[in-house]
């Protein structure tokens, strides 16, 4: 019947059921340029979108600092007290039972009880496992996990001061105490820190702590996986990179003279008294800096190299 919308086929619909009032205007909206196809990595929903926030992320949030995995002992009354009296950060003190009193535990009675730490008595087993089997004496101090900063701290202290970064990186120092050395010369010749490889290196023992006379508590120590890599990206900051070698080109006058690299920032690497500079440091840093001397003694350990370089380095920036 003519007019009966009700007939089979009468009016044409869509998959969804929606009438459809012939193909012109819908049609030819479908067929309109929507201009060029965006790249993959601006599409919200690709992966290479996706991939680039993450890198983007990756970028941008700076590595969580590194600490040491475990807390450092130091066992012996004589340690402990040396620990006390340099100030170096304690967690707890333990006393073996049983153990006398003379005069150097009385000492480190006095001296924990002045900085407020606590006193715990345990079994002489308990306190044998704890420091792995080391002469104790009886006694024995417990020192927090040491948290290592980033390498970039060490410039952002310099920007912060408002001065030409001075940073110390050591290669191959294996000696805690040598480390320690550093850092008390480093604190005390206005370096803003010192930079130590994760892996075959010296890390914050307890005797570096005590070498430090505490220093380490004032000045950051910051580590790296790839030293090599970090010292270039030391350059990239526009820093300029100088190793301590017996063969250097440069002499250090020649370095601390008006006008020369001292007073621009600076990184100093030290290498070990035995086999000095790693090949590859030695070709990364800008110059190779020699200490003359007298005699016939050829190389300073890394502490005394430290020391002489950073004095010399701290009295040209101050003329």
């Amino acid at each position: 019947m003519a007019g009966n919308s009700k007939r089979k086929g009468a009016i044409k619909k869509t998959g969804k059921g929606n009438p459809t009032a012939g193909s012109g205007g819908r049609v030819r909206r479908g067929l309109e340029g929507r201009g060029p196809t965006p790249k993959a990595k601006d599409r919200p929903y690709h992966q290479a979108h996706k991939a680039a926030k993450r890198a983007e992320k990756a970028k941008d949030t700076r590595p969580k600092r590194r600490t040491t995995s475990d807390a450092e002992w130091a066992a012996g009354r004589n340690s402990v007290v040396e620990l006390l009296q340099a100030g170096v950060p304690v967690a707890a003190i333990y006393v073996a039972e049983g153990t006398e009193r003379d005069g150097r535990m009385r000492e480190a009675f006095k001296l924990a009880a002045e900085q407020g730490l606590t006193l715990l008595e345990v079994t002489r087993n308990e306190m044998d496992r704890m420091t792995g089997g080391a002469v104790h004496q009886g006694l024995a101090a417990r020192l927090p996990a040491y948290e290592y900063a980033h390498a970039d701290d060490l410039l952002d202290r310099a920007d912060d001061n408002k001065e030409p970064a001075l940073i110390v990186a050591l290669d191959q120092v294996t000696d805690p105490r040598n480390l320690g050395a550093v850092i008390r010369s480093a604190a005390g010749f206005g370096a803003h820190g010192v930079l130590i490889p994760e892996r075959r290196a010296a890390g914050m023992t307890a005797s570096a702590w005590k070498t430090s006379a505490g220093a380490a508590a004032r000045l950051p120590v910051a580590q790296t996986v790839n030293l090599t890599r970090q010292l270039k990206a030391y350059q990239d900051a526009g820093c300029m990179v100088v190793g301590l070698a017996a063969d250097g080109d440069l002499s250090l006058p020649e370095l601390v003279a008006p006008g020369g690299l001292a007073e621009g920032p600076l990184v100093v690497v030290v290498g070990s008294e035995g086999k000095g500079l790693g090949r590859l440091v030695a070709e990364t840093c800008d110059q190779i800096v020699s200490i003359p001397m007298a005699g016939q003694l050829e190389s300073l350990n890394a502490g005394v190299a430290a020391s002489v370089a950073l004095y010399s380095i701290s009295q040209a920036r101050l003329t």
